[in-house]
């Protein structure tokens, strides 16, 4: 294993947190030359929805993932893996840090399947590579992921070669295929509220599902809690779920971890 895959970090940055243009890019400069290895996956499916409907094209979501045509799969290709990874990974350069811009389709690193036909070229993820992100931070990169990925698995003949694969799912897949020593997930809410409406600080893989079971956990929450749940699996991941736009989130979510809510593996909450 890359000695940088043992104790690095898998942050998912939703595509409402760049725009805000927050301290969340400087908290990423600031952890990699702190020596801290992190592959960081981007979202921004607000940004698709809106370049979509430019061509009057309507958008439909099944529990906070985008139902992918044709048409949308182009757009999601076209403004993820080529508008908002450049972005993002040009952001980081110009604040002082190293990082390259790929996506799930590179050196084959997210290998996936269609979920169903209801969810159109929308995927599952079915294997990871892990030796793009190694190389990258070995060399001392931070990868760049849009989620973007490779209908590598079940292809019919004359379809496409790329899936939308939802970015929370592709940074859950990444940090358990890596053993990652921690997922952040940084979103536009406060973490993950109970059926009171109350911020729960922490919670148990259990309680976890339970909110998912029980509907209280519900749009773009779900693939979130799903991630964290996929990456603590039989691992010793911790995830935080936080809200990227309060002042040096990430930071306080390596650091100090006492922000958001956190899922661990069980018998490891405090």
């Amino acid at each position: 294993m890359s000695s940088k895959l043992q104790n690095h970090i898998v942050v998912k940055l939703g595509g409402s947190i760049f725009d805000t243009r927050d301290t969340t890019i400087e908290d990423v400069v600031c952890l990699q030359k702190q020596g801290r290895p992190l592959v960081l996956v981007h979202g921004g499916a607000n940004m698709v929805t809106r370049w979509l409907e430019r061509q009057d094209t309507t958008t439909q979501f099944f529990e906070g993932e985008r139902i992918t045509d044709k048409a949308a799969l182009e757009m999601v290709t076209a403004v993820l893996a080529g508008l908002v990874n450049k972005e993002i990974t040009a952001a980081i350069i110009a604040a002082g840090g190293q990082a390259v811009g790929i996506s799930g389709v590179d050196g084959a690193l997210i290998q996936a399947r269609i979920r169903n036909q209801k969810m159109g070229y929308t995927g599952n993820v079915v294997r990871v590579n892990q030796t793009p992100i190694a190389t990258l931070l070995d060399a001392g990169f931070i990868p760049v992921v849009a989620p973007v990925s490779l209908y590598s698995v079940d292809r019919p003949a004359g379809a496409p070669l790329l899936l939308n694969v939802n970015g929370d799912t592709v940074a859950g897949e990444i940090a358990a295929a890596t053993g990652a020593e921690k997922l952040v997930l940084l979103t536009d809410v406060n973490g993950i509220r109970n059926g009171a409406g109350e911020l729960v600080p922490a919670l148990s893989p259990a309680e976890a599902r339970a909110l998912l079971d029980s509907g209280v956990a519900q749009a773009g929450m779900i693939p979130k809690i799903r991630a964290c749940l996929r990456a603590i699996s039989g691992t010793s991941t911790t995830c935080i779920i936080v809200n990227g736009r309060q002042s040096h989130a990430l930071l306080r979510a390596v650091e100090a971890g006492d922000c958001g809510t956190s899922i661990e593996p069980a018998g490891e909450v405090t």
